[in-house]
């Protein structure tokens, strides 16, 4: 049977497009989300690799799609990255580290998988694709990484002026070639308000061949939903008991893959966001009630969103009251807190976090204070090499990049200065042209 998408915003009497479709748009027409129309339910074997835990978890939603037949070719391509549980403490609590990749954060899982996807679906007469993407830090280089000199694309970052680290700055502007960086004066929100607007821009679109790659887009939480399944196949298979999940977040994307994953009978019992000091998310379990607002700077920049893409789907997932019989929590850190749990992990566990996994582990010690003998799942998102003059301070040690990162920051970097409005990007881009 074959798997159809619709709109975040369209009535259950659509019929939707199928997955190539969704992937090559980004966004749907009427500004939604793509969401599949059905949610298969996913057996899945004890695990051996991530490629082919993929393979299996993925073959529902490319049912009967144009790249149903070379998905375990792009599984191979892209998703063969590690993926290590790390023990901390007494509880058989694990981090889960995602920042294994080329550019040292989660969203090269996702990444790779849709640039392998585009590349697939790419007819040789096309023109040239442009990969449009607003980043809080990470988002931006691992698009980047996996666009870097592939044929037929190019890629247009934007990014907040002094908002993301140095080093994540310097990795946004070293790709060179087909990738073109923009520093916004402005914050995340603007930038993603700025990139929405253009593919809601008939006119642009007429002109530019446009698409997304930011966690809006449906090749970013397909794959991302993976190293759930496999990660809680595997402890299910180790302990037979389902994993309890703390994922740091900002924009929703990581967490909706775990909630997917959940949702399709994935072993997943509860799951905690770990917000910074944007508090959309805590409020939102608290008030119940939605209010996006102006986002704030943190330390924990890639999460400093007030107004998350994601939550559409969100919504989709669990309509109504229903998100709030679902098992999920979120908490908010505060910089101070991130700096202390920074230090105290280290000490306690030897383990050196970035701030965004410090707030997952600040949210963990104080579920141990309140009693709970749970034992959890950490998401780590991003290599702490990345955010140095954060975390080598409070250590008083260094933090080594990862080979991948330390060869790109000893490449020259450049960005071009952007104002925070929808007019200078619209310029940009036919300028491409």
């Amino acid at each position: 049977m074959s798997m159809r998408y619709r709109s975040t915003r369209a009535t259950a009497e659509d019929p939707g497009v199928e997955l190539g479709a969704a992937l090559t748009a980004g966004l749907a027409a009427d500004g939604g989300l793509y969401v599949p129309t059905e949610l298969p339910s996913i057996a899945l074997p004890p695990p051996t690799v991530l490629s082919d835990t993929a393979r299996r978890w993925l073959s529902p939603f490319f049912a009967d799609s144009q790249l149903s037949a070379v998905l375990g070719d792009l599984c191979t391509e892209a998703l063969e990255l590690p993926l290590p549980r790390v023990a901390i403490g007494d509880h058989g609590d694990q981090v889960l580290e995602l920042f294994h990749g080329p550019t040292a954060a989660f969203k090269d899982f996702g990444a790779r998988f849709l640039a392998a996807c585009l590349s697939a679906l790419r007819q040789p007469e096309e023109p040239v694709r442009t990969i449009l993407v607003a980043t809080s830090g990470d988002t931006g280089a691992a698009v980047a990484g996996a666009f870097h000199r592939r044929p037929g694309f190019r890629v247009l970052i934007l990014y907040p002026d002094g908002r993301v680290s140095a080093r994540q700055a310097h990795q946004l502007g070293a790709f060179g070639d087909n990738i073109h960086c923009y520093r916004v004066a402005g914050s995340f929100d603007d930038c993603q308000r700025m990139v929405k607007q253009a593919f809601n821009d008939r006119s642009l679109r007429a002109q530019c061949s446009i698409t997304s790659a930011n966690s809006i887009s449906l090749g970013r939480l397909l794959p991302q939903a993976t190293y759930y399944a496999h990660a809680c196949a595997a402890r299910f298979a180790e302990t037979g008991q389902s994993s309890n999940l703390i994922i740091p977040t900002g924009n929703l994307g990581n967490a909706l893959a775990a909630m997917l994953v959940r949702a399709c009978g994935g072993p997943i019992e509860s799951i905690v966001l770990a917000s910074n000091a944007n508090r959309v998310l805590p409020d939102l379990f608290t008030e119940r009630l939605y209010r996006g607002r102006d986002s704030i700077a943190t330390l924990a920049n890639a999460m400093d969103v007030g107004d998350p893409s994601n939550y559409e789907r969100l919504a989709w997932l669990y309509p109504g009251d229903s998100l709030f019989r679902a098992g999920i929590e979120a908490e908010a850190v505060s910089d101070d807190q991130i700096r202390e749990r920074i230090k105290l992990s280290h000490a306690e566990f030897g383990y050196v976090a970035c701030p965004h996994t410090a707030c997952a582990l600040e949210v963990l010690a104080r579920r141990r204070e309140r009693g709970d003998q749970s034992s959890w799942l950490i998401a780590a998102t991003a290599h702490p090499a990345k955010f140095e003059t954060v975390v080598e301070p409070l250590l008083q040690r260094s933090v080594e990049p990862p080979p991948a990162l330390a060869e790109l920051l000893a490449k020259p970097s450049q960005s071009l200065p952007i104002a925070a409005e929808y007019g200078a990007l619209r310029s940009a881009l036919t300028a491409l042209d």
